[in-house]
């Protein structure tokens, strides 16, 4: 049987201990090994950060987590209403560069991209939704 939970909080980084610790703790029943479940939390925690700081520009607003987890996978949404932004459609930083050359910002999104199996963007009905998808491993 799949879980769910879906929580509304305030963006601010204040909430975000509180669903990476959910996170942990829902995954952890269904069987999730440890580094599956920080990979999780840390794109949760990116994604967070980035609709805080970039999104509403740390004015305040509200962000909706949604999860469904089962044995062999976590989906993540991550809702808000900051102005339509699609983190997809930002290129991939230039990690050969020295970090003098190196444009600032990027390497969020590139983690989250990284660490999880899949990622999706839309925006519908005046909210930006990202989609992060984790699939278990058996035996990590």
């Amino acid at each position: 049987m799949d879980k769910t939970f879906a929580l509304v909080i305030d963006a601010t980084t204040e909430k975000i201990p509180e669903i990476s610790a959910l996170l942990g703790e829902e995954m952890q029943t269904c069987g999730f090994g440890s580094e599956m479940i920080l990979d999780t939390q840390l794109a949760v925690e990116e994604a967070i950060t980035n609709v805080i700081n970039h999104g509403y520009k740390k004015t305040g607003g509200e962000i909706i987590v949604s999860s469904r987890i089962s044995p062999e996978r976590i989906e993540v949404q991550i809702m808000d209403t900051a102005p339509p932004f699609d983190p997809l459609s930002v290129p991939e930083p230039e990690l050969d560069s020295t970090i003098e050359d190196r444009n600032i910002g990027g390497l969020g999104i590139f983690l989250i991209r990284q660490v999880m199996d899949e990622v999706s963007y839309r925006y519908e009905d005046g909210k930006n939704i990202l989609s992060l998808t984790k699939k278990r491993i058996i035996g990590v």
